[in-house]
């Protein structure tokens, strides 16, 4: 069955919508608003009023629906509907067309993270019929893959409702498990800039690549020193803080020395630990040790640093109410903390709101080709949510 935004046959389970979200290419770079528009139709189709949050660029937009009494501390699942980009993966069938094999249904983004918001959509007429003493917000936002940046806009305004929701549950893939933290991150690209000339004359001219080999060493080094001396939890699979550096071009021939390198690195810091501060140590090597070598050269020369991405860790108590409610929708009784960073994390420092990670699928399929999630984390899920509604109507 073939859907518009604005069909009144909208489907019912969760496989279904799925495959309809999947058929919408909401990769970071595209708009999301075909997505956002068929959202606001199946919302309004029930009866549910729903709010945007526009980017300033009027092509993509956060939405929100509340069902219950939004005068009560309810509970919020949140979710992406952007994805990561196809081009160069080698896919057995159409990423943007739902496909089942053996129990498991393949797609861009099926399991990170549109099976998540399938669910959510499948709860809705469940939601409506329940007597919810407490409100369930729904909340779908975007440009989660490129830095966690869409829902910013939303859980700012969010930070100033009169009723702070109760809890938050972000839907990352984590096949059901109840996730209490992650990693802080910060990522930059770093511009060196030289001064060429002759490869023969190497001594008189300023080589980028040079300098930024250094800076990418000094980097490593404090990675060395995190591994050695810093904190340490083992709940994650890395117990460190570490540093990357994933990127760097520079230079054209060998004969030339070259005056510009440009390079990006992150680093993914403990919670508790001064990401901020980390990179500032990095700034500061480069202007106390590299540039004034090369200013002496030619004081046109020096290193730029630009942000690419930040967002807050996600540092949950294991006894916090929300950690235990979540244990108990998903029937589980451990928890876990992940490297790898999500919106949580902005929920909890921003809006105020204590939340957790738990959602459908595994974070191993995720951004690879032939993506999949499981028909049974999708029940599963499922099964999650109508427990949460329950919790709402005692």
């Amino acid at each position: 069955m073939t859907l518009t935004a604005t069909s009144p046959d909208f489907p019912a389970s969760s496989v279904d919508l799925l495959a309809r979200l999947v058929s919408f290419n909401t990769v970071s770079s595209n708009s999301n608003l075909e997505l956002i528009g068929f959202l606001e139709a199946y919302f309004a189709h029930f009866g549910v009023a729903t709010r945007r949050y526009m980017d300033e660029t009027g092509e993509k937009a956060n939405l929100l629906a509340t069902i219950g009494p939004d005068t009560q501390a309810g509970y919020i699942l949140s979710g992406h509907t952007d994805v990561v980009p196809v081009e160069g993966q080698d896919w057995s069938s159409d990423p943007f067309t739902l496909t089942e094999r053996d129990g498991l249904l393949y797609g861009r983004g099926a399991c990170d993270m549109k099976g998540f918001l399938a669910c959510m959509l499948s709860a809705v007429p469940d939601m409506l019929a329940a007597d919810l003493k407490r409100p369930i917000h729904l909340a779908f936002s975007y440009d989660e893959e490129v830095g966690c940046i869409g829902v910013r806009s939303l859980v700012e305004d969010m930070a100033g409702w009169p009723v702070t929701p109760a809890g938050c549950i972000v839907g990352e893939p984590t096949l059901m498990d109840v996730v209490i933290g992650h990693k802080t991150k910060r990522s930059l690209r770093v511009t060196v800039r030289g001064k060429t000339g002759h490869s023969s004359l190497a001594p008189q001219f300023v080589n980028a690549v040079d300098y930024a080999a250094m800076l990418v060493v000094k980097i490593r080094e404090i990675r060395g020193r995190l591994e050695r001396e810093g904190l340490r939890d083992e709940l994650y699979d890395i117990p460190f803080t570490t540093s990357h550096t994933g990127v760097i071009q520079g230079g054209s021939q060998l004969n030339i020395v070259p005056d510009r390198c440009v390079f990006d690195y992150e680093f993914r810091v403990l919670p508790e630990e001064d990401a901020d501060a980390l990179v500032a140590e990095v700034e500061a090597y480069a202007r106390t040790v590299l540039e004034p070598e090369m200013r002496a050269i030619d004081p046109a020369c020096g290193i730029d640093f630009d942000w690419i991405s930040q967002f807050p860790g996600l540092s949950t108590e294991p006894e916090a109410d929300i950690t235990l409610l979540t244990k108990r929708l998903s029937q589980r009784n451990g928890h876990s903390k992940v490297a790898y960073g999500t919106e949580a994390g902005l929920f909890q420092t921003v809006a105020h709101v204590p939340t957790i990670v738990c959602g459908p699928g595994s974070i191993e399929q995720a951004h690879r080709a032939d993506e999949f999630i499981a028909r049974s984390e999708l029940e599963a899920c499922d099964q999650f949510i109508r427990r949460l509604i329950t919790h709402c109507c005692a």
